[in-house]
């Protein structure tokens, strides 16, 4: 399910997390040529993408699950 990024933080082992709309986390990590986010590495990249749209694996999951 799509959800807006409203923030970020970062978790125990120093990886970032975009906080969604729907209260779930998800990690952002920039960790090339597996996953290419090189915004998530400065703070002006991270504040261009607030607002942004992420799926949310979670809000999916839950959708399923309920469905059966």
């Amino acid at each position: 399910m799509k959800r807006k990024i409203t923030g970020f933080h970062v978790d125990k082992e120093n990886h970032w997390v975009a906080e969604l709309d729907c209260s779930h986390n998800q990690h952002v990590r920039h960790n090339p040529p597996l996953t290419s986010r090189p915004w998530v590495i400065t703070k002006q990249g991270r504040e261009e993408k607030l607002g942004a749209i992420l799926n949310c694996l979670k809000c999916d999951l839950k959708i399923t699950l309920s469905d059966d």
